[in-house]
Formats: structure tokens, sequence, C-alpha cells
């Protein structure tokens, strides 16, 4: 399986082009554990209210591409929070 960062970067190259297993491994390394995981959707805790929300589900064994910028824009979010409480 690829690194974190190297997913992150096809992330942002190709949104329609990441499969779900990675997905999950990136919203794992920033969320922790899916808080749902029984249904077809996997559901992650993010530290704010409101959006984004981190909702994705398996499409044929690759990510949603709008589901996939959702998951960018939480994880530029929250780096963005870390640099100001620096």
């Amino acid at each position: 399986m690829a690194k974190i960062t190297e997913i992150i970067i096809l992330m942002r190259r190709n949104p329609k082009g990441v499969s779900f297993k990675d997905l999950c491994k990136v919203c794992e390394h920033y969320f922790g554990e899916a808080r749902q995981v029984g249904s077809s959707h996997r559901i992650y805790k993010t530290p704010w209210i409101g959006d984004p929300r981190i909702n994705i589900q398996d499409d044929k064994g690759m990510a949603k591409a709008y589901q996939v910028k959702q998951v960018l824009k939480a994880i530029e979010r929250m780096e963005n929070q870390e640099n100001a409480d620096e």
C-alpha cells in the first residue's frame, strides 16, 4: 500500500482515480477509526461541527470523487487549525 503523502498527492491530481481502501487509510490517519462502519458508508469524526463532513462510501472498489474532495478540504482545514494554534 502507498504511503499517506503519496495517496494525498494522487487524490489531488485525480479525485476520480482513488481506491476506497486508500481513502479509508487516509481518513483513519487523520481522523481515527470510523465511528460507523457497518453500513455502506464510513463516517469519521472531525474536531468541528458541520462541513466538511467525512462520510465516504465504496463504489465498486473506488471512492467517489466528491467525497475525495471533501476529505482533502477537511485535511486542509485541520492543517490550517494546527498552524493557527502554533
